[in-house]
């Protein structure tokens, strides 16, 4: 596959030379505007299709019947579907245009919420509907809506809203099932929502985000409208999934709270007493439920990127018959109504995601879903291979290796250096289509590395990137350059960076410092300018994000962004770079990515340009994302062809 790829890329008469500035060549493809993309072959094509045919499926959440709510695709984006029981088929529900960014199931009823935005633009909107029949509104347009929670019976929902230009959420409550009845409870300051409606219904449990680092929890009284902080979340701390316990009088949350990991915690509300209830534990818990009547938890643990999922009775702390799944990554989680059965979904290397559900009582597992790899032989298919390499400063920096299957051992191989968004975030061994098609189409090796900043490895090595501190992440890709030199079986000669939204930072970073050792680079949607980002980034977001990258208000970080930004860097890189954009992204707007373009062209230096116009951070159409892919591999295999 790839000496034909090879051939035919090499035979495309419309492809430009690499390092060339011609005139910029323009042409549409769907909703997308490519400038000096040459046309796609089609043995390109049909290489990507395989990759991209695949089917996954999420678990939702459960309805009063004991079936399953699932996202799935069976067209161009995600839907909401109907499993009524393991093994069942997907009946779709929704047949939106566009994808289906949540569902929530409403207590007591076969009615839900769904949560989607239009053309990525993520001004989410909320929809009351039931399993036939036309969805109905139940927020404005025009507004920013998520984090919707309900009443044990139902009646009441309640959510947060953000309005075009403000940085501040407010509250709103409803019953779901007439929309007429919305009102604000609480205008917030800042990112601020509900986790959990008490088993009264007198009260929320709001969670103030400060930054992905932070978080402070307050009760708002319902009846007077009044919210008051804890006082045990003045500390900085995060405190993640917070929720009342069935009594009323504690919650239990994710907490890093005196730790350098996060734990999960129950805390008395009244006296702010803790309770660890998974003590001794080495990494990270990453998320949780608790059965209706508060007898059994659920938690999963991040073990160095793979979820291990633990099930206990929460008052004696009894370890339960554990689920034996796959190694993979947890995706969904959540106990059924009656809470007799757990169900969870989870992808793996080498299988894009399905859904099982775990009984109670006698600890059967039920496989639910069975997804399709769209042709692909999951024998054939690289699995991650975990790695540390030590950095400048001696610290060690994990990375998965996904290495081409069917290139013998000991032969070098090109690299691509995948870098994760976030930055507060982690690569995980899920399952990753891009790293297995580089794997194979361009027999390439494709290393994902967790720098300093990523999460999952406790807060201390969170906080190592942060402010003015950001160019040591660069740092630790010079010190993987280095890793990549040392190795018998890859090509230092051959290196391409690689990266989205806060990983697209890193690779346009990467290459103003390491041009001279990389053959080129890919970005999408990455920060250019963190003082133009910072300006034109969302309101609601803003604040959020000053606090990782620091105040563009602020002579000392202005300073500090002068030095850094990659547009005042743009001609140290000197290797070709593919950038590519979602025109109605809120999170990273356009600018960042039409300045950086510009200023790459300006310097000689070859530059290829994709936007697309319905979508935002991140290509969530299947026809979009599979433009994308094989745009992304014409160019990194002329890339690697080149010498």
């Amino acid at each position: 596959m790839r000496q034909a790829l090879f051939a035919a890329l090499l035979l495309a008469t419309a492809a430009p030379v690499l390092g060339q500035t011609a005139t910029v060549a323009t042409r549409q493809v769907g909703s997308a505007t490519l400038e000096n993309v040459p046309a796609i072959p089609d043995d390109v094509r049909a290489a990507v299709q395989l990759y991209q045919n695949y089917r996954d499926a999420t678990f939702r959440d459960w309805l009063p019947d004991g079936s399953m709510l699932v996202t799935t695709r069976f067209g161009a984006t995600n839907q909401l579907h109907r499993v009524a029981a393991p093994g069942g088929a997907r009946t779709q529900i929704t047949f939106f245009e566009e994808p289906v960014a949540g569902a929530y199931a409403i207590p007591g009823s076969d009615n839900f919420l769904v949560r989607r935005d239009t053309g990525g633009d993520e001004w989410f909107q909320l929809y009351a509907m039931g399993l036939t029949g036309a969805p109905t509104a139940l927020t404005e347009p025009g507004t920013r809506n998520q984090s919707p929670v309900f009443s044990k019976d139902g009646a009441l929902v309640a959510w947060s809203r953000a309005t075009k230009g403000s940085p501040d959420y407010a509250i709103l409550v409803a019953d779901p099932s007439d929309p007429a009845s919305r009102r604000v409870a609480y205008q917030g300051t800042g990112s601020i929502a509900p986790v959990d409606v008490s088993p009264d219904k007198t009260r929320l449990l709001l969670a103030r985000t400060l930054s992905n680092r932070e978080t402070r929890l307050s009760l708002l009284d319902l009846a007077s409208g009044k919210a008051e902080e804890l006082a045990f979340t003045h500390e900085p701390a995060r405190y993640e999934e917070a929720r009342f316990t069935p009594d009323g009088n504690s919650i239990i949350v994710i907490t890093n709270a005196d730790a350098d990991l996060r734990r999960l915690v129950e805390i008395d509300l009244a006296s702010g007493e803790r309770r660890v209830l998974a003590p001794d534990l080495e990494w990270d818990v990453e998320t949780f439920d608790l059965s209706d009547d508060g007898r059994i938890l659920a938690y999963s643990i991040n073990e160095d990127g793979y979820s291990r999922l633990v099930v206990q009775d929460r008052v004696t702390r009894r370890a339960l018959p554990q689920p034996d799944l796959p190694k993979g990554v947890l995706t969904g989680l959540g106990f059924s109504p009656d809470g007799k059965r757990l169900a969870l979904s989870l992808s793996t290397a080498t299988s894009a995601g399905d859904i099982w559900s775990w009984d109670v009582a006698d600890g059967a597992l039920a496989r639910w879903t069975q997804s399709e790899l769209g042709g692909l032989d999951p024998a054939t298919l690289a699995e991650p291979r975990l790695v540390r390499f030590e950095s400048f400063d001696g610290l060690s920096v994990p990375a998965f290796v996904y290495r081409p299957t069917n290139v013998a051992a000991g032969v070098r191989t090109p690299v691509v250096m995948d870098i994760h968004g976030g930055p507060e975030s982690q690569t995980r061994p899920g399952w990753n289509p891009g790293a297995q098609l580089m794997a194979d189409t361009l027999g390439a090796t494709i290393i994902l590395p967790n720098v300093r900043g990523s999460d999952g490895y406790g807060t201390q090595y969170l906080n190592l990137d942060n402010a003015e501190k950001r160019e040591d992440s660069v740092k630790d890709i010079g010190a993987l350059l280095d890793w990549i030199a040392a190795q018998p079986d890859l090509d230092k000669d051959r290196v391409a960076v690689y990266g989205q939204s806060y990983g697209g930072y890193m690779s346009l970073a990467v290459m103003t410092h390491y041009s001279d050792r990389l053959v080129g680079g890919v970005e999408r949607y990455g920060i250019s300018d963190f003082t133009t980002f910072l300006t034109n980034t969302e309101a609601y977001r803003r604040d959020n994000r000053r606090a990782e990258y620091g105040d563009e208000r602020d002579p000392a970080m202005q300073a500090v962004f002068a030095r850094i930004n990659p547009l005042a860097n743009v001609s140290r890189i000197s290797k070709p770079m593919l950038v590519m954009q979602g025109a109605n992204d809120p999170r990273v707007p356009q600018s960042e990515s039409d300045q950086v373009v510009a200023g790459i062209r300006r310097n000689g230096v070859e530059a290829w340009y994709v936007v697309f116009a319905d979508e935002g951070h991140g290509f969530q159409k299947k026809p979009n994302n599979d433009l994308r892919r094989e745009v992304e591999t014409v160019f990194l295999r002329r890339l690697f062809g080149a010498d």
